[in-house]
């Protein structure tokens, strides 16, 4: 019985929304909600500590599930969070930002007076919002309170910030721009 209550729980996760009478739904709740939560669990698409609110209430069952396969589709082509394991910990990450900031503010207290390097300075703040854009969504990656959904997201994002190659390559760009440090002549 109880692997016919997995697959049941796989089969209801992967089905599209609607796919069953959302009547049915509360009857089938009792023998449902453990290998829902296992499965959703497993897969991502649920932190552990949800399982307090989600899929809790009988008669919050219909609702829950159809949360769950949103997520299960929003997420299907997410990393998973150990992804995040390959780069470097908060710690670090809260270092190179904090670097970056007082590099922007650098650049933003040049700006009025350095007016004749205008388009270098934008393009040095471009370059550096960008950096800090890709480095804070790693944070978010990296953050162990984060529950495990949004972690997921902040991959995604990281992965399409940088592009495949770099995102499975563990390699990520510097938090400031290190081309605009060249010494001048």
């Amino acid at each position: 019985m109880l692997c016919l209550n997995q697959l049941l729980a796989w089969m209801l996760l992967s089905a599209p929304s609607g796919y069953i009478d959302p009547a049915k739904l509360p009857a089938m709740y009792p023998i449902l909600r453990t290998p829902l939560l296992e499965l959703a669990t497993r897969w991502q698409i649920l932190d552990p500590r949800e399982d307090r609110y989600l899929l809790a209430r009988q008669e919050d069952f219909a609702a829950d599930l159809d949360l769950l396969r949103h997520r299960r589709q929003d997420l299907q082509n997410a990393p998973p969070v150990e992804d995040a394991l390959r780069f470097p910990d908060r710690v670090v990450i809260n270092e190179l930002l904090s670097f970056n900031q007082a590099y922007r503010q650098c650049i933003d207290m040049r700006q009025p007076v350095e007016r004749s390097h205008g388009g270098e300075l934008r393009a040095a703040l471009q370059d550096t919002n960008r950096l800090y854009r890709i480095w804070d969504t790693l944070r978010d990656a990296r953050c162990d309170y984060y529950y495990v959904t949004v972690r997921r997201q902040a991959l995604q994002r990281l992965r399409d910030l940088i592009g495949p190659e770099a995102y499975y390559c563990g390699e990520l760009p510097p938090s400031v721009p290190l081309w605009q440090f060249q010494a001048k002549e």
